[in-house]
């Protein structure tokens, strides 16, 4: 009964982390589709290029200045200092990525995560099975 309670937790864990992997793609499409619904272009200067994020400031067509919070989507390979062009959702200008970069660019991480993912619950599967196993075949201590 342990062991069946405790493969079901692993695999809960399991079809979360798959699920978390899905999102991470379907929340770069969305904001792929947010931005191209109401489009702006500025260029844009990188003002730090942290672990988590990368920000930029930027003018929107209003001359308005911007420096997202959240940070740029699809930062990889750029530099303090640099500027590239941005496009950002008119609508919500917190919203901005790297121009000519894609939604597509999310799948090669959620795959890698999906795979550590599958890993993962492999390894706790096997544990759970081999400690339980144990545990069902240890015999029983009968006091005299």
């Amino acid at each position: 009964m342990l062991r069946r309670r405790l493969h079901q937790v692993v695999m809960a864990l399991f079809i979360g982390g798959i699920f978390g992997c899905l999102a991470m793609v379907g929340g770069a499409v969305i904001n792929d589709r947010t931005i191209e619904s109401d489009r702006g272009r500025s260029l844009a200067t990188v003002t730090d290029t942290g672990w988590l994020r990368t920000t930029v400031d930027y003018r929107d067509e209003e001359g308005i200045y911007h420096s997202p919070q959240t940070g740029l989507l699809y930062p990889t390979g750029l530099g303090e200092g640099q500027q590239v062009w941005v496009n950002y959702a008119r609508s919500e200008p917190e919203l901005v990525k790297v121009e000519g970069r894609e939604w597509t660019l999310s799948l090669l991480p959620a795959l890698s995560m999906a795979a550590v993912v599958a890993v993962v619950a492999g390894l706790l599967w096997w544990l759970v099975s081999r400690v339980t196993r144990r545990t069902a075949s240890s015999p029983e201590v009968r006091p005299e």
